[in-house]
């Protein structure tokens, strides 16, 4: 018996969309305020993924400047149908383009389209139906309209027109949630299977409270019906101290043999109290079928893999030595780059980044090349040059938000840690280290980042004692994304033409003492 381990994608990756085209599947998460938006994976055995790359990787699809922290890109739907790829999602918040819009691809790697923009829509988390009859279908949540309590939302569904990719007919409204007061149902889902119309939706809010429950109708267009074991999946009965909590937002897939499965997202709370730094990420949980209702049982850290030819993937090397012309796929930034303040090219086997004045306290763009942490316990380690001016930092950031991150970087007053929380800058140890060629580091045991520093290769040194790494938790400094790490430079609000140049970067999940 083949065995898996969950979460199936670990780290920032929320609010999973999947889609199966023969014996392939590919799935979409969001992104939020990061770019390039909506990375997409592929598999053929629902366990094991590769990033293709992103859905959203052009300006001219994602305008995030000057987005709120979590802001940006929420819960992306993936389908396919008559040889082309949709990907329906919204844009939440934007300060130059907001709503619902629709990008397509032949190919999933890309390229995809610039967007369609769905003005006659409303709300968020929007997905998509084909029909067997040939007609398609928009539907997503809104706030109701006619509340009856806060987070009170409502399940809409109009026709989508695919020659003019906009909404057409009458607008349907579905559900409102299965449980009374039944806050925030969103991430709707239709599905259809021995002619009856399913509708999946999350409720419970996107935390511990998350719930999926399940309605059916014999038109698409309803009256739905809820099962009578709402909620079909949830872990808020466990407790705050079970090992996976928040479960909720699936989408189900079939598999060629008929078997069902259901992605979806949780959290892994540790290091003492209720955080989790890694954020929501993605997880699969088996589902069958009983008096024609899906069924779920817990999410297990470990299962019975799908019944599927066991595919793995090259693993990604754990070391970036920046010998690439571009960016490799786990490398994200800070809303829309508009300037290449990045180069991999201009010193061969560097990655250069260009000082600006732009900060990560800002709702900007800084010169900031940053990727996900995915584990628990893990180690970055990475060689930087750099000759520090005036104000000017650059270093390692472990980041949460703009008011909630720590840094390791270099300063005119020598290597400092400073731990930032609710906006207010706490310097923990500076360190009067030259100028020049450093090796930096963190290695992370649960909440504790230990920073580390070396003038020579392979002689590391203790920075101060080890960062309480709550403050990357979003049970502390709020929002819907996990902690980020990279690389760092920036005038702090003056202008400046120096660089910083990185000759590598490794990250390696540690085990656990």
């Amino acid at each position: 018996m083949v065995r898996f381990s969950n979460p199936i994608l670990p780290g920032f990756h929320p609010d999973p969309s999947i889609c199966r085209v023969g014996e392939d599947y590919y799935l979409v998460t969001s992104s939020f305020e990061w770019f390039p938006g909506v990375p997409i994976f592929h598999s053929k055995d629902l366990v094991h993924w590769r990033q293709l790359g992103h859905v959203l990787d052009r300006a001219s699809q994602l305008p995030l400047d000057g987005v709120r922290p979590s802001g940006g890109v929420y819960a992306p739907t993936l389908r396919h149908h008559n040889g082309l790829f949709y990907m329906i999602t919204t844009l939440v918040d934007g300060l130059m383009e907001s709503g619902n819009f629709i990008v397509t691809a032949a190919d999933p790697a890309g390229p995809w389209s610039d967007p369609y923009w769905l003005p006659e829509t409303e709300g968020f988390d929007p997905s998509l139906f084909f029909d067997d009859d040939g007609r398609a279908w928009v539907h997503g949540a809104r706030p109701a309209r006619q509340p009856q309590f806060e987070g009170h939302t409502e399940v809409w569904l109009r026709e989508l027109d695919l020659n003019g990719m906009k909404p057409a007919g009458e607008e349907h409204v579905l559900w409102d949630g299965a449980v009374k007061g039944a806050v925030w149902a969103e991430g709707p889902h239709i599905y259809k299977a021995d002619g009856t119309y399913y509708l999946l939706v999350s409720e419970g809010g996107t935390e511990h409270d998350h719930a999926i429950s399940v309605a059916r109708a014999k038109r698409v267009t309803g009256p739905y019906t809820g099962s009578s074991r709402n909620p079909i999946l949830t872990h808020r009965n466990l407790g705050r101290d079970h090992p996976i909590v928040g479960t909720g937002h699936g989408d189900l897939v079939r598999t060629p043999a008929g078997d069902w499965w259901m992605v979806l997202l949780a959290m892994r709370p540790y290091g003492g109290g209720y955080h989790y730094n890694l954020g929501r990420e993605t997880f699969l949980t088996p589902v069958h079928w009983e008096d024609g209702w899906p069924v779920a049982g817990l999410v297990q850290p470990s299962g019975e893999a799908p019944a599927l030819a066991t595919c793995r993937w090259p693993t990604p090397p754990a070391c970036d030595d920046f010998d690439t012309v571009r960016l490799l796929p786990q490398w994200n930034h800070l809303r829309t780059p508009r300037e290449p303040y990045w180069t991999l090219t201009e010193r061969p086997g560097f990655l250069r980044l260009r000082g600006r004045p732009e900060s990560i306290t800002e709702r900007a763009n800084p010169s900031l090349i940053a990727r996900r942490q995915e584990h628990v316990h893990f180690a970055v380690h990475a060689s930087m040059e750099f000759i520090p001016e005036n104000r000017e930092r650059a270093g390692l950031v472990l980041l949460q938000n703009d008011d909630f991150h720590i840094l390791l970087v270099m300063t005119t007053g020598g290597l400092t840690v400073i731990r930032r929380e609710d906006g207010v800058d706490h310097t923990l140890v500076q360190a009067d280290v030259p100028p020049g060629r450093l090796w930096l580091g963190v290695e992370a045991h649960g909440q504790e980042y230990q920073m580390l520093y070396g003038t020579r290769p392979g002689e590391w040194r203790l920075l101060g004692e080890p960062v309480d790494g709550r403050v990357l938790s979003t049970t502390l400094a709020g929002g819907f994304i996990g902690a980020y790490i990279g690389m760092y430079l920036s005038g702090e609000g003056h202008p400046t033409g120096n660089v910083a140049d990185f000759d590598w970067f490794e990250y390696l999940p540690l085990p656990e003492y």
